[in-house]
């Protein structure tokens, strides 16, 4: 049995409904998929029900669902920034007893949008990502810093424009660079929400290969006993995917969401099967994809 690097126990989101909102009938709150039903009080609606899942030492977990499953919704609760019940734990210590500068250095968390208002350069931006090394401006900068900072723009094709300002980048320039920052963040976990957003297939491609590389780096166990391995083996990632194809590629392990719970968790085949998929998106996804990859066959 693999070692547990994250777990979340029975993680729950209720959300206040908005003044004016439409409460749903109770014929509505019955979903398409038998047995499941969204609950919803007369004050707030549940946004995650029971969610639980673990995450392995050198593991990808891909977190796949419609849209409105609560896949974003998961990475704001393990990042900290939204209220839930149930518990989170970080080689079993509870998320919500680190300060921030010591989860700065576990979790590296890539959000779906991102607004700069500030010309910083290319380099500067990515240099914030140190800040949990330097959590005061009196303490002393790590003496690799420099170099870690030149590492994650090299990885991310950035070394060449690392003096542009990040306001003259197009949309998929600033993905990169928000990647290079949690780079030079060296976190234990890479938690990204849609990281493939805005890039073009060239830089997905490099994306999903670049994050094969910084599990696998100096990497002895990467799986297995995690207090035996290096530091580098208690590295994981979790990505929140639209496309299941790259789930179906990269992902080591898939948490299949929809309205809230969880429909399967397991390897990609055990979870991505036609029967799973058909129930929760309502089409013959197998066929579908088929269709598409048929075009791209050589006669």
């Amino acid at each position: 049995m693999m070692n547990e690097l994250l777990n979340v126990q029975a993680l729950s989101v209720r959300v206040p409904i908005r003044s004016g909102e439409k409460m749903r009938s109770a014929a509505e709150t019955v979903a398409p998929v038998t047995g499941f039903r969204l609950r919803q009080t007369a004050s707030s609606r549940t946004i995650l029900d029971d969610v639980s899942f673990s995450l392995a030492p050198g593991e990808h977990l891909c977190i796949v669902g419609p849209n409105g499953a609560g896949k974003s919704t998961i990475v704001n609760s393990i990042a900290q920034s939204i209220a839930y019940t149930g518990r989170i734990t970080y080689l079993g210590r509870d998320l919500k007893e680190y300060r921030s500068v010591q989860l700065a250095r576990i979790l590296g968390v890539l959000s779906q949008s991102h607004e700069i208002s500030y010309s910083f350069s290319v380099r500067e931006l990515v240099r914030m990502g140190r800040y949990a090394y330097t959590p005061t401006i009196f303490s002393p900068r790590p003496a690799d810093d420099e170099e870690k900072i030149d590492e994650a723009l090299a990885l991310t094709g950035l070394s060449g424009i690392q003096d542009r300002s990040v306001l003259t980048l197009s949309g998929g320039e600033l993905q990169r660079v928000f990647l290079a920052q949690l780079f030079a963040q060296d976190p234990q976990i890479l938690v990204l929400d849609e990281p493939a957003n805005h890039l073009d297939l060239q830089y997905q491609m490099q994306l999903f290969s670049l994050l094969e590389k910084w599990l696998a780096k100096d990497t002895v166990l990467a799986r297995g006993d995690a207090a035996a391995a290096p530091a580098q083996a208690q590295r994981a990632i979790i990505s929140v995917v639209h496309d299941l194809s790259l789930a179906m590629t990269f992902a080591d392990r898939v948490l299949l969401l929809h309205e809230g719970r969880v429909r399967g968790f397991g390897t990609p085949k055990e979870v991505l099967n036609r029967e799973n998929l058909e129930s929760i998106y309502g089409m013959d996804v197998y066929s579908w994809m088929n269709r598409l990859l048929s075009n791209w066959q050589s006669e």
